[in-house]
Order: structure tokens, then C-alpha cells, then sequence
């Protein structure tokens, strides 16, 4: 016999030992769904519970398997919250600053735990990861292009830089705190759309034939940074390519038999290894392959010869120079700058990750067994997202925070959506972010095996926008128009500007550098296009793929089983701070939804007999 956590019960468990991680199958120890009678049954296993997670948003797992779970989260996460501070480098002058790149990598860590726990504790309250965002990276490249930011000629040139001189601090500070000050104010947009409600007002507006344009522009402009990066050495960037695409497409369905301590003795269980670490097994494997390269001298020593940044000892110094333990805190660059053209473009990137993250939340509430989040947990959700994108700007991470798609697809994988899982995860990324030699590990990375992850991570977000096409009509010359036309303006624009910015001179510095920001901005002028477009061109709410959204957020009522998910964190607004004033607020959980069901449920009981039937007097019956 034995007794495992089910549903914050504790169950007699017969049958086979557990897996820690149960990545297809859920007929196993650790398998917990609903029976016919609304209770709770483990070890059984069905079709009709094939889809059900193996733990609830609201069960609690052993402690051992939430901190598993929660490395798994955080490897998963890693790539996407490696690959921010290590794009912006080159823009920030930090190219050959190895050392500091490694502290905004630890810093991106412990920004990135701090608002995971901020979300599961008082957002949305769903198993979602908090990260850096490449929503932001756009805007904040395009910011960093304008003249008066643009690095100067020597910080390229290796032999000229010295990372521990303050002319060389200062040159790439200033930059940093001027993308502080932009994304500190444009957290200030988005806590007010969150906290005020609009993101619902503003979601009737936006649609699939938006979206799309949107998010594809987030990664299709990077092609230059990606392709710089493998081009360093092609051949290592191929092998990273290929090992990742071989591991995610070709061996995500092989198991790998492990070792698991269950039942007092040890056995082995089957553990999805390629699909869970696509990304991180072919990077530690394409690192190895540049340390034996580097170790035998096959690659050149000569740091003007091609395939030299493929070397592994170029960064060496980095771990040897990076403390132990370093503590990030807020204004650690210094006191935040602001421009105007620096607000309006992070705005951009505000409004493409809101919209984003609104279709992660019902997302995450379908794989975890919840009911679609309400309203005010979705304003709750994206007002806390605006408050963790302003945590990032004041302690200085170049960059804001989102919730992480690749985790939510990987609660479908591990079938555990318990929030504990997400409380280690984020547990782990504050851990992760005060130990300063795990920054400066990453930072080591040969840049060839960074494009290659880079050519594969661009491609997989520009098919996710294009990804949202699914719900419209593609046979609508109407909407083969819209996404058409937005998608390649937001190429051709951009370029144009970039190559052309002296006649868009209007005599005014600040709005230049606005119009410059937004207009080089891809993913600003394609989604706009598609929203414009969109919303003024006719069309029926089926063709526009408008019709399944409303469908979404019809669904989300204040039953009591959303309020228990969805509520508030010891008690408040069920024990306290329970006036009814807060009732207006509209990120304040609707008491009297619970109510409502409950009076349902207690009508229900009165009215039958004990045979299951309806009273004759029930159908007469008014209230």
C-alpha cells in the first residue's frame, strides 16, 4: 500500500508505482480524476479520463515531484529567457562584455521568479511562468538604433574594449537605463488596462487577422540578428539546428527508461526525455562539441579568422571573474531615463504581449481542469503582468516579463497543472538569479550554437502567429488581403525607414524619433494594418474568426468552481476586505456568483425525491 496527496486528500493507492513524469500516459499511481459520483479516484485509468490532468490547479503533489516538475519548468523556460539579454547585447555594446552579460542574465532569472510567484499568488492564480519577452526586443532594437544611441566604432573592435574602464560602463548604462525608463512607463499602460477592465472592451476588437501579423513580426525582422550569430560558423550552427529538430520532431515520442525510487524500492519509468529538452540537450551537446573542437586546435586562435567566437575559451575568463552569489536589486545601472520615442515603441510591444497572454490563460485553464478564467482574473492576470513588466524595468533587466507559451504547452505534456508546481518553478528562478556562476555559464555559450538555437526559436514564434489563422476563413479573398498586406508592410516599412530616416525629418527631435521607433518597428505597423483593416473592411464574425473567440469568453461564468480556482489568496474578499465596494472593482473576484450556484445546487436537492426525480410541484414552482 501506498498513500499519495489527491485533490488535498490523502487516497489508498493500489496498483503500479508512479512515474515522476508522466508524460503520455496517466495510468499510473500518480493518475487522480473525477468518478461518476463528483469524488475522486486513483489508479484507474479510462478513456474518459485521458484528457484529465493527472493534478488539479488545486491539488497539491508530493513535495518531491513539485520540485522536479518546477526544474522541468524552469528548463523548459530557459532558451526563451537566455536568448533576451544575449539579442540585446550587441545593441547595448555588450558584445565583448561576457561578464556583464552574465548579470543580466541572472538578473532576468530573478525578476522572471519574482513575478511568477506574484501571478500564481495574486494574478491570474494559474500555472503560469513569468519571462522575458520577445514582444519588447522590436521596439527596444529599434530604440537603440536611433542615432543618438547607436554604439560608438571602438566598442566592435575586441583589442579597443575595456569592460573595467568607466567610459565603457557608462557607454553601455546609459542605454540600458534609458530602456529602463521606457518600459516603466509603458508598464504603467498596461497595469491600467489590466486593473481597469479594458482588456476585455479592447478584445472585441482584436482579433485572429491582428494577431497574426503581430506576433509572426515579433521574430521575422531578427533574421539578421540570427543569421549573424550562425554565421560565425556554419558548420556548428547546422549541428545545433540539427540536434534540436531531431530531438522536438524525430525522438519526442521515443521514452527513455529511468530510474525511480517509488514504493520502497527501486524501478524504472518511462520518461519523454527529447520531448521535454529539445532545446537543452542539443545545446549542451553542440558545447561539447566546440570544447573538443577548442581542445584540439581545429578551429583558428586567430580572433580575425572565421569560426574564432566558435571556441569555447574566448568567454573562458567569465566563470573565473563571476561571483558566487550576487544579490540584483532595483536601480542597480543607476537612476532610469526616459524619451518619448522609447514609451510609445515598448507601448507596442505592451499591447502585442496583453493579447498574447489573454490566449495563454484559457489556454492553461483547459490543460489544467479549470473552468475558462472570468473577467476579473483575466484583468487581474494582465494588471499584474503591467506590474511585473515595471519590477523588470526598475532592476534593470533591458527587457519586461510575459507569461511563457512553451510552458503552458508543457503542462499538456507533464498533465500536473498544480500551482505548487509553478511556486517551485519560481522558486528556482530566484534561486537561479542570486547564484551568479549559473549567468556566467550561459553567457559562455559559442555564439555559432546561439544562432543555430536562434534560427530555430524565430521560426517556431513566427509560426505560432501565423498559427492563430486557423479560426478565420482562408478562403476569404477578404482576409488573404488583410494578413497579405499587413505582413509584408511590416517588412517593407521598416527597411524603408531604416535605410531612409533623414526624410522623415520634421523639425521636432522628439517626434521624429517617435515616428522613427514606431515605423521601424515591425510587428507596430503589421499589426496595426490588420487591426485597421480588420475592423473597417466588412465582414461577418465567422469569416473574421471572431465568432469562436466570443464563444471562449461566453464560457467563462462566476460558477462557484471558477470562484474557488479563481479567488483571492487567504481570504481576501471572502473574509476580508469583503466590502461591497470592492464588488465594483473589476478585478475583484463576484462573490455572488458562488452564491448563485449554491442556491441552484440547494433548489436542486429540494425539489427531488429519493429516487433522483423532480417533485410534481417543482415546475410550478417560482422564486
Amino acid at each position: 500500500m501506498r498513500w499519495f496527496t489527491c485533490g488535498h486528500r490523502e487516497r489508498d493507492v493500489s496498483g503500479p508505482a508512479p512515474t515522476l513524469f508522466p508524460a503520455q500516459r496517466a495510468d499510473d499511481g500518480l493518475n487522480c480524476h473525477h468518478d461518476g459520483q463528483g469524488g475522486k479516484k486513483a489508479g484507474q485509468a479510462g478513456s474518459s479520463s485521458s484528457r484529465e490532468p493527472t493534478y488539479s490547479v488545486l491539488d497539491v503533489p508530493p513535495w518531491y515531484l513539485c520540485i522536479l516538475l518546477g526544474i522541468q519548468h524552469f528548463l523548459t523556460a530557459l532558451g526563451g529567457l537566455v536568448a533576451v539579454p544575449l539579442i540585446l547585447a550587441k545593441d547595448l555594446c555588450l558584445q565583448h562584455d561576457p561578464l556583464t552579460q552574465s548579470y543580466l542574465i541572472s538578473t532576468i532569472f530573478f525578476v522572471s521568479g519574482l513575478c511568477t510567484l506574484l501571478q500564481v499568488f495574486l494574478g491570474v492564480r494559474l500555472p503560469i511562468l513569468q519571462g522575458g519577452t520577445f514582444a519588447f526586443v522590436a521596439p527596444s532594437l529599434a530604440m537603440l538604433s536611433l542615432p543618438a544611441w547607436k554604439c560608438p566604432e571602438w566598442t566592435f573592435n575586441a583589442s579597443l574594449v575595456n569592460t573595467s574602464s568607466p567610459e565603457f560602463t557608462e557607454e553601455w548604462q546609459k542605454r540600458i537605463r534609458e530602456l529602463q525608463g521606457a518600459i516603466m512607463v509603458a508598464s504603467c499602460v498596461q497595469m491600467l488596462v489590466g486593473f481597469s477592465g479594458l482588456i476585455g472592451f479592447l478584445m472585441r476588437f482584436i482579433g485572429p487577422l491582428t494577431i497574426a501579423p503581430t506576433i509572426s513580426l515579433v521574430a521575422l525582422p531578427l533574421f539578421d540578428s540570427a543569421g549573424s550569430n550562425a554565421g560565425v560558423h556554419w558548420g556548428i550552427a547546422a549541428v545545433t539546428i540539427f540536434l534540436i529538430v531531431l530531438f522536438s520532431q524525430y525522438l519526442k515520442n521515443v521514452a527513455v527508461p529511468v530510474p525511480v525510487y517509488g514504493g520502497k524500492k527501486c524501478h524504472t519509468s518511462k520518461f519523454y526525455l527529447f520531448q521535454v529538452f529539445p532545446v537543452l540537450l542539443a545545446l549542451c551537446l553542440s558545447w561539447l562539441l566546440c570544447f573538443v573542437l577548442t581542445v584540439t586546435n581545429a578551429l583558428p586562435t586567430a580572433p580575425t579568422a572565421y569560426g574564432h567566437l566558435a571556441r569555447t575559451d574566448t568567454k573562458g575568463n567569465v566563470l573565473s571573474q563571476a561571483p558566487w552569489f550576487r544579490f540584483p536589486y532595483p536601480g542597480q545601472w543607476g537612476l532610469p531615463t526616459i524619451s518619448l520615442a522609447g514609451v510609445f515603441g515598448i507601448i507596442a510591444g505592451v499591447i502585442s504581449s496583453m493579447v498574447e497572454s489573454v490566449g495563454d490563460y484559457y489556454a492553461c485553464a483547459r490543460l489544467v481542469g479549470a473552468p475558462p478564467p472570468p473577467r476579473h482574473a483575466v484583468n487581474r492576470g494582465i494588471g499584474i503582468e503591467g506590474l511585473g513588466c515595471l519590477l523588470a524595468g526598475a532592476w534593470g533587466t533591458g527587457n519586461g516579463t510575459t507569461s511563457y507559451s512553451e510552458n503552458v504547452g508543457a503542462l499538456g505534456i507533464t498533465r500536473v497543472g498544480s500551482r505548487m508546481v509553478m511556486v517551485a518553478a519560481g522558486c528556482l528562478l530566484l534561486v537561479m538569479g542570486v547564484f551568479g556562476k549559473i549567468g556566467a555559464a550561459f553567457a559562455t555559450i559559442p555564439t555559432p550554437v546561439i544562432g543555430g538555437m536562434f534560427l530555430v526559436m524565430f521560426g517556431v514564434i513566427t509560426a505560432v502567429g501565423i498559427s492563430n489563422l486557423q479560426y478565420v476563413d482562408m478562403n476569404s479573398s477578404r482576409n488573404l488581403f488583410i494578413f497579405g498586406f499587413s505582413i509584408y508592410c511590416g517588412l517593407a516599412i521598416p527597411s524603408w525607414v531604416n535605410n531612409n530616416a533623414e526624410k522623415l525629418q520634421t523639425g521636432i527631435l522628439q517626434l521624429d524619433q517617435v515616428i522613427q521607433v514606431l515605423l521601424t518597428t515591425g510587428m507596430f505597423v503589421g499589426g496595426f494594418l490588420g487591426f485597421f483593416l480588420d475592423n473597417t473592411i466588412p465582414g461577418s464574425l465567422e469569416e473574421r474568426g471572431l465568432l469562436v473567440w466570443n464563444q471562449i469568453q461566453e464560457d467563462s461564468e462566476e460558477t462557484a468552481k471558477a470562484l474557488e480556482v479563481y479567488r483571492l489568496p487567504c481570504g481576501i474578499g471572502t473574509k476580508v476586505c469583503t466590502s461591497s465596494c470592492t464588488q465594483y472593482l473589476p478585478f475583484w473576484p463576484r462573490l455572488e456568483a458562488g452564491s448563485r450556484e449554491r442556491g441552484r445546487n440547494l433548489l436542486a436537492r429540494l425539489f427531488q425525491d429519493p429516487s433522483g426525480a423532480c417533485g410534481k410541484g417543482a415546475s410550478e414552482t417560482k422564486l
